[in-house]
């Protein structure tokens, strides 16, 4: 048996992602390099951004294909962060919305990836 540890996003810049990702976490990526950045989240789960051009073997799939979800506590914390991520200029997809699971909006990084905030159904 094993646990998801990694969740990794194939970036055009890594440098350029990590500076996103920075502002939208709040906290400085663990590890910097040209190349590849990773950052530490709180549920223990690690986020890496690589440079597509340097993954072995090379990838075939870009961003939009999937999402990345972060789990807030409440409805509150959700109209907070898409308020914060509509001030940052964050292109911004779905609204915040009821959908069965619990409400909810998305949002894309710079490369495209789909970033979802929600707080579960209760």
């Amino acid at each position: 048996m094993f646990d998801t540890t990694f969740v990794i996003l194939y970036v055009d810049n890594p440098t350029i992602s990590a500076s996103f990702y920075e502002k939208i976490l709040g906290k400085p990526p663990v590890e910097n390099f040209p190349t590849f950045a990773m950052f530490a989240l709180s549920s223990g789960v690690m986020l890496g951004l690589w440079s597509h051009e340097t993954i072995a073997p090379k990838a075939t799939a870009s961003g939009g294909g999937s999402e990345v979800a972060f789990t807030v506590p409440n409805r509150e914390d959700v109209k907070s962060t898409y308020d914060q991520w509509k001030k940052q200029n964050l292109p911004i997809i779905q609204e915040p919305t009821e959908m069965v699971f619990g409400y909810t909006f998305v949002g894309l990084d710079p490369d495209g990836h789909r970033l979802r905030v929600f707080c579960e159904r209760k």
